[in-house]
This record gives C-alpha cells, sequence and structure tokens, in this order.
C-alpha cells in the first residue's frame, strides 16, 4: 500500500508511506544475532492512543490503517506506524523515517560497566512515546539544501519577497552563512551519503523548523532519553550487540576503523530497529543541556516520562552530544555514553565577531552531526517554535542578528509551503 501527500506550493510528492520496506517486523532474520538480547515484546506490535484531535487519514505519512502483511510496524489506535519515505519539497531528495514503539528503559550505564564515567548515572527508569526516527544521520545532500537558503533569501528578500519582520517573524529561519573556509568543514568527506557535521546545535534545530514549515509535518531533534531508547532498541548491555568492543567495528566508524574520515551512511549493520550509524561515523545532536553531574535532576529511585527526563538547555553550552564519532574512541561509542559540547574550545579558530551561531572550527565539532525525530503526538505550533526549533538562549539570538544584519552572513527568511515554488522561480544564479 502506498500513500502520498503532495506539497501544496508545487505538487511535488512529499512522503510515500510504505509497508513492505525496510526490515522484519517481529522477527527479524537478517540480525539474528543482534537481536538475541532484546527483550521479545518490544519486537511485537504495541497499540497506543492518539490524541483525540490527531485523526488518521490518508495524508498521514508513516500511518496505515489496514495491518501490514510484512515489514516493521506499530499498532496504535485506529491504525498503524510504518516505516516511510519523504521527499524534501521541491527537490528529489528523499530520507527515510522508520517507527519506534513507545515502552521503557533503564537510561544510563550500570555502575559495573566497562569504561563508564560518573556523568552516565545513577540509573533511572523512563518511559517513552511512540515516534519515527532517521534511519540515517541528515546526509550533505539533505543539509546542502538548507545551506542554499543563504544565496536564496537574499535574493528573495532582493525581490520584496519572504521578509522578515514583527508580524511574521515565528514563521523566519535564518539560513547559515557561506562557508568561511570549507576546506575545514568538508576535509572528512562531502560526498552527498555522508553525513553532514561541523554544525552546531542551533543550526541543526533551524534544519529541522525548515523541513518542517515547508513540508507540512513536525521534525525535530530527539531527547537524550528518546536517543538512548532508540539506539538500545531494547538492550540492556554496553552496546546493542553486547559488551565486547571487539565487535564494533561491524557496527561503527570510529578511530580506529575509520581511516580519518567520514564514511557514506548506512555501510554498516543497523540496530535491532533497523537505525544506521548509531553508533560512530558522526556523533549526534540531541536537545539536552549536559551535566557532568548526569542524571542528578532526576529524583533518585523515580521513574519519568522522556519530557521529565528531557533537560532543557540555559545557557549556550555544554549540551549533549551522543553516540561518538569517527574521530573518537571505541567506548564513546556506547549506548551510555554522553559529550558535552564546547562552543568555546570549538570554535577556538573562527576568526569572527561573534562567532558563527552555525558552524564549528575546531575538532570534534569535525565529528558532530545529527538525525531526525518526528513523534507520533505533535504539539501545538507555539510549543514547537520555543522548546524544539528556535535558539533558547539570548546570545544566540544576539549573534544570529548581529551576523546577518551587521555583517551580511547568514540570511532570514520566511517558511512555508509555498517556498519551493518561490525558489523555482529564481535564476539558476540566486540559487
Amino acid at each position: 500500500m502506498k500513500l502520498s501527500l503532495s506539497c501544496i506550493a508545487c505538487g511535488s510528492v512529499a512522503f510515500v508511506c510504505l509497508t513492505s520496506l525496510i526490515f522484519q517486523a517481529t522477527e527479524p532474520t537478517s540480525f539474528t544475532d543482534v537481536a538475541r538480547s532484546t527483550p521479545q515484546e518490544l519486537l511485537q506490535t504495541v497499540s497506543y492512543e492518539l490524541p483525540v484531535s490527531k485523526a488518521i487519514g490518508e495524508n498521514e505519512p508513516g500511518i496505515v490503517k489496514e495491518k501490514p502483511t510484512s515489514g516493521r510496524f506499530v499498532e496504535i489506535e485506529g491504525g498503524y506506524m510504518v516505516p516511510y519515505t519523504a521527499t524534501i519539497p521541491g527537490t528529489e531528495i528523499q530520507f527515510e523515517m522508520i517507527p519506534v514503539p513507545g515502552g521503557k528503559f533503564m537510561m544510563g550505564s550500570p555502575e559495573d560497566e566497562d569504561d563508564r564515567r560518573d556523568d552516565e548515572g545513577p540509573q533511572f527508569e523512563v518511559s517513552v512515546e511512540p515516534f519515527w526516527m532517521g534511519k540515517h544521520e541528515v546526509t550533505w545532500l539533505e543539509y546542502k539544501k538548507y545551506m542554499q537558503l543563504d544565496k536564496v533569501f537574499k535574493a528573495l528578500n532582493g525581490k520584496g519577497l519572504r521578509k522578515v519582520d514583527s508580524d511574521n517573524e515565528v514563521d523566519a529561519v535564518t539560513a547559515p552563512s557561506s562557508l568561511y573556509d570549507a576546506s575545514f568543514t568538508y576535509s572528512a568527506g562531502e560526498a552527498d551519503d555522508q553525513p553532514a557535521a561541523t554544525m552546531t546545535q542551533f543550526a541543526a534545530k533551524q534544519y529541522t523548523k525548515w523541513l518542517s514549515l515547508m513540508a507540512g509535518g513536525f521534525y525535530r531533534l530527539p531527547t537524550e532519553a528518546e536517543w538512548e531508547y532508540a539506539c538500545r532498541a531494547g538492550t540492556t548491555t554496553a552496546y546493542y550487540f553486547g559488551d565486547d568492543p571487539d565487535d564494533l567495528e561491524d557496527h561503527a566508524w570510529n578511530i580506529e576503523t575509520s581511516d580519518d574520515e567520514r564514511h557514506p551512511v548506512g555501510e554498516l549493520k543497523p540496530n535491532p530497529w533497523g537505525l544506521y550509524d548509531m553508533y560512530g561515523n558522526v556523533a549526534e545532536w540531541v536537545l539536552d543541556e549536559y551535566s557532568e553531574n548526569g542524571y542528578d535532576h532526576i529524583e533518585a529511585g523515580k521513574s519519568a516520562s522522556a519530557d521529565e527526563a528531557f533537560r532543557r538547555p540555559t545557557k549556550l553550552f555544554p549540551r549533549v552530544i551522543r553516540g561518538g564519532s569517527w574521530e573518537l574512541e571505541p567506548e564513546d561509542c556506547r549506548s551510555a555514553a554522553r559529550l558535552g559540547s564546547d562552543d568555546k574550545e570549538w570554535k577556538y579558530e573562527d576568526p569572527n565577531f561573534p562567532k558563527s551561531p552555525w558552524w564549528y572550527t575546531d575538532s570534534p565539532g569535525l565529528g558532530v552531526g545529527f538525525r531526525l525525530l518526528r513523534p507520533l503526538k505533535a504539539p501545538d505550533a507555539k510549543v514547537a517554535r520555543e522548546l524544539y526549533w528556535d535558539a533558547d538562549v539570548e546570545s544566540i539570538v544576539d549573534d544570529a542578528k548581529n551576523r546577518i544584519r551587521d555583517n551580511g552572513r547568514g540570511a532570514y527568511g520566511i517558511v512555508d509551503e509555498k517556498l519551493p515554488k518561490d525558489i523555482s522561480e529564481l535564476t539558476d544564479e540566486d540559487r
């Protein structure tokens, strides 16, 4: 069965639901050895209730009414979550989303885990709602379409189109400035199928806002709890395949296997839920603020929802990055391993003032990327903008305005479903 959602602006197909793609649902056959440590109940279909306001329709990507005869799926009230492929409106660029069942898990690592660090505890139980997650990390092919907005917005603004003012700024997206030194950004690879990297969390969040407003759906970064839950895929060992780091070479590009470069997404084995490169290649942004004291914001012995576990940022850095990267050690790839960002050190070589709110210039920023999450229950627009998409501290807002308005680096523009049509009417020189 296929379902499609056409872009209002240009009529191109924006989403295609697939009921028989990606990997097997209840008893994975190609990943049998990996799945042995996965509780069987987490591999079965699970039922959830949708909010009353969210009706299931034929233009809801990733949801079908009839039970699929094959492929992975999650049962919900009135239908089933299934894998789907989405197209960035106005392009032929596609990305795949995988359904992840809701459930409970122990977040963090036990005290006796090898290579454990103090910031990985204390462990506590987290309940997670269903969502879809990107099968792969966002690639350069996808991210460069967002990067092109710098030139596009300037061209459109010059024609009096999509200008930002006090009445419409809630729908504004900042476009990252053109690269000051592309040789750094692309030194570890810039192939279309390699994961995009070196962007700040703010830039990654703005990408999800741009995609959401243009495609008519809701995408964001995962919270730290959602990321670890999806990475573990029901397992409790140090890695989703077990405890032996010698087996990591089949699952992750890290400092011992990467040859000092990023690699095409999806080349190695996926986790039990069909997500590739959860370990290595690029480390992945999540939404949370980092604390070296671990999860001390959760009362000891208390269970929490993923929302309650979410530590909302209150300062520019540090923020949490997960999964390890091509330039980090094998132990940094463990399911519970955490890395805190450091904008002061990671932008040390940036010669501009203020320093870029969109790009890093120093390692380990070379190894930082992200992947998409789409929750089953989308928040209202105001919550989405304030919590998941826009700048959450004043210094980011000020730096972006300074760079754009005073230095002409980067751009603002209004994004909606008609943007692809406006872009199509620009000359090739202006795109």
